[in-house]
């Protein structure tokens, strides 16, 4: 069997400001609830010592790692736990001293002695953590989680010696690479969006494919409307100024709207002049992306760095390409956009701590092209052009974030892959597949040589580029 990866697996809903270095240790605390469960020695745990490794650890504090091991392990779901309600759980944990393991369990907890970064890297990836629970009888449970990228969560031992059965699946048309992709859509005579909804169809109901789909566009619409009806400055300490509240002002003017759907509404009916399209495609970017940076809800596609490139392009054909589009169009959008972040994982990485911000604005803007060359009627080979498009132009970017924050220069950068996924889904357009020069596996193998060839202080560690060119002071 291969292995398989649902468009829910790309696009999970979440809180900021990292996938891997947010979500990732947060799911990987509550693993370690469930082993404690599983076990049997939750109630005899007396104390919880967390280690952090790599590039979690040396930018650890600028991505809130220790706020999400702590919330994890208070047993909140950062998909569904209320935002307003973060501060004052890790305030209470601080102040007291003391967690309540899985909501369940009180034991001492002193943040600053039972949270460790350590600044070696574990050999197996450059995310590490390890989680050593001490129980009453003075004996000792450990247990290692790798953090990989978009959420993703893996221990060692089950890649290297077992078969991974939790990401196993019998999809009707299992997808490695794009060119399998392409040959199912010539064989089946179907586009992408629709061989990925057979994928689909065998994982879960179509019912619940439609509302989980539309789920996922509601917080990306939701997203991006309290960005764009938010100001002041971001929290961290670069004294960060948001720039969507005021681009919007100036853009929507005295629109009246009650709501996001009818905010999207006004938006159609604002002039369209080549500026304004780049300044909405931006603004709608960087609302995501300040939502993001304030530990706020959104999207991993694929990860939270880089969250606000695939519901800017969407938006972009909702708002001015095509007023008439409805959930149809949303879901073919995101299915599309899932399965091409799906083949990067396989072929490549979606982590920055891996493969630079190649791995994440360069994937999202790949994912985005594509998607959005389907929805203007590409075929699926144009479709797979667009990807590569966007993706070529992004090789060899690095991932220097100042002062560890997903902020500069992160914000910008999904304005400009979004840009650039609007350009690429063009040239595909304007151009016979049939004369592509660079096959998409090409480039995921090309993008990943590059991460390998790569020097570590450009892979999120910020201990090169313009994390050390520009420091705290500057700003």
């Amino acid at each position: 069997m291969e292995e398989c990866i649902s468009v829910f697996d790309m696009l999970k809903i979440g809180v900021g400001p990292s996938s891997s270095h947010t979500l990732g240790p947060w799911r990987a605390a509550e693993r370690f609830l469930e082993e404690l469960k599983d076990e049997s020695i939750l109630d005899q745990v007396k104390r919880v010592k967390v280690d952090l490794y790599g590039s979690l650890s040396l930018t650890g504090k600028g991505h809130a790692t220790d706020l999400s091991v702590m919330l994890g392990l208070s047993g909140q779901d950062p998909e569904y736990i209320p935002v307003d309600n973060i501060a004052g759980i890790i305030k209470t944990i601080e102040d007291t001293n003391e967690i309540i393991l899985a909501n369940e369990h009180k034991i001492p907890f002193y943040f600053l002695q039972d949270i460790v970064f350590n600044k070696e890297f574990l050999p197996f990836h450059a995310n590490g953590l390890k989680f050593t629970a001490y129980k009453a009888d003075d004996s000792e449970y450990e247990s290692t989680f790798y953090s990989i990228g978009g959420g993703f969560v893996v221990k060692e031992e089950r890649t290297n010696a077992k078969i991974k059965e939790v990401i196993k699946c019998a999809f009707p048309f299992p997808i490695q690479n794009a060119v399998e992709l392409l040959n199912y859509t010539v064989s089946e005579n179907k586009s992408i969006s629709e061989i990925v909804y057979e994928n689909e169809k065998s994982m879960r109901p179509e019912a619940e494919i439609h509302s989980e789909l539309m789920r996922i566009w509601n917080t990306m619409l939701e997203c991006m409307y309290i960005g764009c009806h938010t100001g002041g400055i971001l929290p961290g300490g670069l004294n960060v100024r948001r720039r969507a509240f005021d681009m919007h002002q100036n853009l929507i003017g005295l629109s009246n709207y009650s709501n996001p759907q009818t905010w999207l509404e006004e938006i159609r009916k604002t002039e369209v002049k080549f500026r304004q399209i780049l300044k909405w495609v931006s603004c709608f970017a960087l609302a995501v992306n300040e939502v993001n940076a304030s530990l706020g809800r959104v999207v991993t596609a694929p990860t939270n760095g880089s969250a606000g490139v695939i519901p800017a392009v969407l938006m972009y054909y909702l708002v001015i390409e095509n007023h008439d589009a409805g959930e149809k169009e949303i879901k073919q959008f995101l299915m599309v956009a899932g399965e091409i972040g799906s083949i990067f994982k396989k072929g490549s990485t979606i982590s920055a701590a891996m493969g630079g911000c190649q791995a994440e604005i360069g994937v999202s803007s790949s994912m985005a092209a594509a998607a959005l060359c389907e929805l203007m009627g590409g075929s699926p080979a144009q479709v797979l052009m667009a990807a590569e498009i966007a993706m070529e132009h992004h090789l060899g970017l690095t991932c220097d974030p100042i002062g560890g924050l997903v902020q500069i220069p992160c914000i910008e950068r999904n304005t400009m892959g979004a840009i650039k996924a609007i350009n690429a889904a063009e040239l595909a357009l304007e151009t016979d597949s049939k004369n592509a020069k660079v096959p998409l596996d090409k480039v995921i193998n090309t993008m990943w040589q590059t991460a390998k060839d790569m020097n570590s202080k450009y892979k999120e560690t910020s201990e090169g580029g313009l994390a050390i060119a520009v420091n705290m002071a500057d700003c």
